[in-house]
């Protein structure tokens, strides 16, 4: 019996070390022989990423950052998530409407029902079999950060709006314990990858 496609998500804050494993987790793809798609938020698609330029280098109001990160993730549902799960291809994305809440309503304040009803419009049913979510301690992710010398407007914010993200995506995380699954990025990386295989392991054999 065939298995069904799977939508997995990377999350976490700015530095948590999504980058760093994103790798790591398409080599077992690759190694376990199965069909997949990398993609990331905001972008994707060639619409996603003109909007992604925008969105991670030019200020603009909360609620019109929130807007446009829809309007960039109903081309990235329609083009590539739903077709490519659709034909048994499973999905991996750096990022989904999780950082959404995390950013635009943890972060920076834009009411969370608003949020809810965009992603009931853009993608109602549809959402994440599995989300990674790397965490650490916001006064880490920041050291890690300035290593960077190229750094978004995001990445650019101060310590405090980190710390908002970082526990709204925890407060994510325990409302839906079954689908996140987080991962304390500050641990040896060898480490960290034995736990990601071993979740991966569990939706896959």
């Amino acid at each position: 019996m065939s298995i069904k496609a799977k939508f997995i998500t990377l999350e976490g804050v700015d530095g948590a070390g999504k980058s760093t494993h994103i790798q790591f987790i398409k080599k077992y793809f690759i190694e376990k022989d199965l069909s997949y798609v990398f993609t990331r938020e905001p972008g994707g698609t060639v619409l996603g990423e003109k909007l992604r330029e925008i969105l991670l280098h030019n200020q603009m109001q909360a609620e019109t950052e929130s807007l446009l990160m829809f309007a960039a993730r109903n081309e990235h549902v329609q083009e590539i998530i739903k077709p490519n799960l659709n034909k048994g291809i499973n999905v991996i994305s750096d990022r989904f409407t999780d950082a959404t809440y995390a950013y635009q309503s943890g972060g920076k304040n834009v009411n969370i029902d608003k949020i809810t009803i965009l992603k009931d419009w853009v993608h109602k049913g549809l959402k994440p079999d599995l989300t990674l979510l790397f965490d650490l301690p916001v006064e880490v992710s920041i050291s890690r950060l300035k290593t960077n010398g190229n750094l978004d407007k995001f990445e650019n914010e101060g310590i405090s709006f980190h710390k908002k993200i970082r526990n709204s995506y925890l407060n994510l995380a325990k409302k839906e314990p079954n689908r996140f699954k987080v991962i304390n990025s500050s641990k040896n990386i060898n480490t960290v990858q034995d736990e990601i295989n071993l979740l991966l392991d569990k939706i896959f054999i």
